[in-house]
């Protein structure tokens, strides 16, 4: 029988291997929430942060206690506006990106 491995292990490898694909999952995650879409958007950004930079670092950052970061990005969390920009902007930073909302065509 093959060994597989859990879909959060093939992200990870896959952030690491491959900057693309890693902006494309910020950006989809940032996408998910301007959208409406929260859980979606918590579940992708919370695969982009284990992925990279991890809540200890991020906790570090951004001033916030990685378990309160956990919990935020969790299935029943519920970011504060504060909180949750100010871990968009570090992402954004860390990143190299500076996105922009804009009017779809």
């Amino acid at each position: 029988m093959a060994v597989t491995r859990s879909f959060k292990e093939l992200v990870q490898e896959h952030v690491a291997a491959d900057p693309a694909f890693a902006e494309a999952l910020l950006r989809e995650g940032i996408d998910s929430l301007l959208q409406g879409d929260i859980d979606t958007g918590k579940a992708v950004l919370r695969d982009y942060i284990k992925a990279t930079v991890g809540f200890e670092k991020l906790g570090q950052a951004t001033g916030t206690q990685p378990k309160s970061l956990i919990r935020m990005f969790g299935p029943r969390g519920n970011p504060q506006a504060r909180n949750l920009f100010n871990v968009l902007g570090y992402l954004q930073k860390r990143a190299g990106l500076e996105l922009r909302v804009a009017k779809a065509p």
